[in-house]
Parts: structure tokens; sequence; C-alpha cells
């Protein structure tokens, strides 16, 4: 599961890391959570050039009576994700990039939820493989929103949750955002557990645990002592 994540970079290091302009600025976001608007890069189906835009986080199938299913679909199991009547038609022709500096998992400790903070080791934003997907609503409003794609935890992830949101290598971007590929077993090459190597984790305040929480506390380790490293003893 991927519930709640931070982006706190400018418009400048995200065009050049995700190939896109423009790119607004954006507030910095360090405890974003489902129904709120997110950064994206998806591809113009008839342009197929790359585009910035602000999407609504949790997917409303184009089916959906009303925008409250939304909530519901914040993630998408990535082994099911082909043969889920809410994501398959997205899965093959609206893929996206969910932009990223980290994210949070939960662990439940004495009888408490304790946060930890994931990141890349070199604080580089990076694109979640993400799904995309238009809805009208009956007066004719429409709502651009996706979803983020979720697999196994890697070797990081593990001790806190089994489920980890995935994490596209750059050298895949190009691939996942082509809409001209619909074979599924070409995209599920690509939804697999990040590197742990190239991972960080640390626990963080229990500020996180309530969205309107939104501040450089989030991110700040618990002491000295649980700095930033590879192992989650």
């Amino acid at each position: 599961m991927c519930g709640r994540f931070t982006l706190n970079q400018s418009a400048t290091a995200l065009a050049q890391v995700f190939h896109v302009e423009p790119v607004v600025d954006l507030a910095a976001g360090y405890n974003i959570a489902p129904t709120q608007m997110v950064a994206t890069v998806l591809q113009n189906p008839e342009s197929e050039k790359r585009e910035f835009k602000q999407l609504h986080w949790g997917l409303i199938p184009s089916w959906a009576k009303d925008v409250g299913m939304g909530a519901k679909l914040i993630n998408a199991r990535a082994e099911t994700v082909a043969e889920k009547p809410a994501f398959r038609s997205a899965f093959k022709h609206r893929r996206c990039l969910v932009l990223a500096d980290g994210f949070y998992e939960w662990q439940r400790q004495q009888g408490k939820k304790q946060p930890f903070y994931f990141r890349l080791q070199d604080g580089q934003p990076f694109g979640f493989a993400g799904l995309w997907e238009k809805w009208r609503s009956p007066i004719n409003e429409e709502i651009i929103s996706c979803t983020i794609l979720t697999t196994a935890a890697n070797e990081l992830l593990q001790p806190i949750h089994e489920r980890m949101p995935v994490i596209l290598e750059p050298e895949d971007y190009d691939l996942w955002l082509d809409s001209q590929v619909q074979t599924p077993q070409t995209l599920q090459q690509l939804l697999r557990p990040y590197p742990a190597p190239a991972m960080t984790a640390y626990p963080v305040s229990t500020l996180v645990n309530n969205s309107r929480h939104n501040s450089p506390e989030c991110i700040i380790p618990l002491s000295e002592k649980n700095a930033p490293t590879d192992q989650l003893n």
C-alpha cells in the first residue's frame, strides 16, 4: 500500500529529471494524502510528448456513479492490474508517472502505529508507476484522476510492510508512458520491487498520521540515533 508520500522539489529539478516542460512551481508536500491533487507526467496521446499535469489522487473509473469511488482506488496491485475492471483499460492506454521524493509506511509497535520514511539514497525525485482516467459527472464536470501501483516489498520494507509502491527506473519511463505498448507481459516486467540498497529509511514523528500536518517536521528523523541507514532493526 502507498497512502502518503512527499514531493519537495523545484520546478527546475523536476523538469530536468523527468524531461518535461513546463513544470509549475509546487508547494512543498511533506504529507501528500489521497484525494489531494498530485504532480504527474503522462504522454499526450496526440503529440506523443510528455506533459506535466496535476491529477486527483484516487482513480475514478469512467463508469463510476460518483466521485467517491476514487477514495477506494488510491492503489492498484501490480499482480492483478491487467485484469481488474477498474484498472485494465487504463493499464493498456493511460499510464503515468506520479512524482515523489519519498513515502511513508507504518509499523505496529506496542499497540501504536509508528511511521517510517523511505526515500532514495541520493535524495533524487522519482516516478511511481501510475494510471490515469477521465471521469465526467452528471453535471458534466470532468475530473482526471490517478492511482499508484504497488508490488511486493523489498528487503528494506519487509520488516515494516508487505507491500511497496512501484518505483520505476528512469530508463523505463519512456516504455511505461508509451500508450502504443499494450502487452501486459512487457509492462509487468517493469512492476518489480525497487532495489533495497538504493534506498534508505528511518522512523519519523507521528505527526504524519494526521494528513493536516504538512511541514518539514514530518520527515525529520526521531533522533540522531535513528538517522538514515540501509537497515531497519
